[in-house]
């Protein structure tokens, strides 16, 4: 498995976090709810709540701001639905948008008036989730990492890691999603801290697009990421 330019898409991501941080936060804060909805306050008997915590402590949330999400959690009367759409980005590339929404048609309007807008158009489930395989990716920025690069890959394997990818900047750990709590923890144990830890949908085929293109393909994400109910985008162009 290749990195499929991973990295650049994560710059990008971070960028716009820093950039818009408030709004990152109350999209995380949406699945702090949702994961409390689903299985309770306490992350010890709730795996999902245990991986959005640490998917907030990667986007630099703070300890106050998660603690204080969860106890509101647990008392609000709010609901959040999740829901995937497919559809097709300029020159057929493929996309998938996750989405927590309290109402489904404005959320599949908004989605669909984004696509509409961007010479992209949204299409039915399953057509285009097949070129995706859903894997958990661990990203560590070498700088940062307290391991030798093959302690590392050892303790990652060891922990149950289906592959260890080291990039120019980073170290790109994957696995089977469920096998990504296990490796996920630990690797916290050695006291590593992650720039992103997740469970993604990773293309298995790339499409390369041309200048106009890529700007097209650039605003569907930028609005498609704008929207509050937009969780994650992924897609299958190779970004240089």
């Amino acid at each position: 498995m290749s990195g499929h330019s991973k990295w650049h898409n994560i710059q990008a991501k971070k960028g716009k976090a820093d950039a818009a941080r408030g709004k990152a936060f109350t999209k995380l804060g949406r699945e702090l709810l949702i994961a409390v909805k689903e299985g309770g306050p306490d992350p010890a008997g709730n795996s999902k709540l245990k991986n959005v915590i640490a998917k907030c402590k990667a986007a630099n949330m703070p300890n106050d701001t998660i603690n204080n999400a969860i106890k509101k959690a647990s008392t609000s009367n709010e609901n959040y639905e999740e829901i995937t759409y497919e559809g097709y980005g300029p020159n057929g590339v493929a996309v998938i948008v996750e989405a927590a929404t309290d109402n489904k048609n404005r959320t599949a309007a908004d989605v669909r008036h984004v696509f509409d807008k961007s010479g992209g158009n949204l299409g039915t489930t399953g057509c285009v989730s097949y070129m995706f395989n859903k894997k958990g990716v661990i990203i560590i920025e070498k700088d940062s990492c307290n391991l030798e690069e093959d302690d590392l890959m050892m303790q990652a394997l060891e922990a149950g890691a289906e592959d260890f990818l080291p990039e120019e900047e980073i170290y790109q750990i994957i696995t089977e999603p469920q096998d990504f709590t296990n490796v996920r923890e630990a690797l916290e144990e050695k006291g590593l801290e992650f720039l992103e830890a997740e469970v993604q949908m990773i293309p298995t085929t790339t499409v390369k697009l041309d200048e106009n293109g890529k700007e097209k393909m650039e605003r569907l994400l930028e609005r498609l990421e704008d929207l509050d109910d937009v969780a994650n985008v992924y897609h299958n162009w190779e970004e240089e």
